[in-house]
This record gives C-alpha cells, structure tokens and sequence, in this order.
C-alpha cells in the first residue's frame, strides 16, 4: 500500500499536523515504517505541542502526550486534554494518551508530554512502567521530575518554544482552568 508520507516525503509541519489528527490505528495508511523511523524527539514532542493546540482551539487546557515504541520508533498512543470538552477531571493529556494506547508493555515506550506531568500523571507513568519520559515544557509548570527520577524512569527535558508560549498564553487568558487541571483546584462558581 502506497502511504502518504514515506522515506522521500521531508518531515514538515504539515506532516506533523497531518500525524497529530489522525486517529492512531490508521496511521500506517498515513505514513510507512521508513517515514516513522526519520522522526526524531523534537518531532514527536512537536506532534504533542500541537495536539495541546487542538486542546486549547476546543477551549480546553492546552497539553497533549505522544507514546512511541522504543523499538519500532511507531506511535502507539496519543491524546490531548479534554477535561473541559469532557467534564471530566483526570482526561489529561498523558491518560489520553495512555488510554489510546491500551493494554500494553509501557515499559517499552517512551511518552512525550508537552508539559511536565502533574502528580497524577506522573504516578501514572511511574505505575505502568515507562522507561522514558520526554517534557517539552519545565517553564510554566515543573516539580514532579524527581519524583519519575527517583522511581527509575529516564526523564529528558526538551522544551518547545510553541508549547511553552501556547500554555503561558492559556495561563493568562484562564488562570481557574489552570489551577484545577494542573494542581486540581477547582474555583467555586
């Protein structure tokens, strides 16, 4: 089957974009394997930063979380946050993720979230056994590193300039939303 993006087609915005809104089990028909083993993390990490836009576009908090397989370099999961879209409190981006993701041997994967991981994400990350997070923003939001350190999984910083302006833009505009998402602090109205 001919794909869209394969070893010739260079990794663009466009790309990343056309990989951030496609549903995970139909990217084979999107892009081949030689396609998927040129991405890089700044690539991966870009695909989160833009599912966190597609986050704040629907009015929610803007993180999003890839998971790649360590092996085949493949995307196996991926999510943004929904809890305003979905009234629900813990669909962060990372849950999304890893629901997308399903039952699988997390200890093989690497996951990249565009904001440091809040404790529940953390703990969850830590509880299904990733071997690797990658963070694409310490700035706005951070602490919960040492914590995935200290239980045994690898912690690479890599901040994305877009991600860090987006969720410093989305701070200021919706500073209740913040709190509640990130600290679970829910503002009485």
């Amino acid at each position: 089957m001919k794909t869209l993006l394969h070893e010739q087609t260079p990794v663009t915005e466009h790309a990343l974009n056309a990989i951030a809104h496609m549903p995970t089990k139909s990217l084979p028909m999107l892009m081949n394997n030689d396609f998927t083993q040129g991405l890089t993390d700044a690539d991966f990490m870009r695909i989160a930063v833009l599912l966190a836009q597609k986050s704040y576009d629907e009015g929610g908090c803007p993180i999003g979380a890839v998971i790649v397989n360590n092996a085949s370099n493949t995307i196996v999961g991926k999510g943004h946050n929904t809890l305003v879209q979905e009234n629900h409190p813990y669909n962060h981006g990372e849950t999304s993720a890893i629901r997308d993701a399903g039952r699988i041997d997390f200890s093989r994967t690497t996951i990249y979230t565009s904001l440091s991981p809040c404790s529940v994400c953390a703990t969850l990350i830590q509880m299904r056994g990733f071997s690797r997070v990658v963070v694409g923003d310490v700035t706005n939001a951070s602490g919960t590193q040492d914590f995935l350190k200290e239980n045994k999984v690898h912690v690479d910083i890599l901040e994305d300039q877009y991600g860090i302006a987006l969720y410093a833009r989305f701070r200021l505009e919706k500073p209740e939303q913040d709190l509640e998402d990130w600290q679970g602090i829910r503002s009485p109205n």
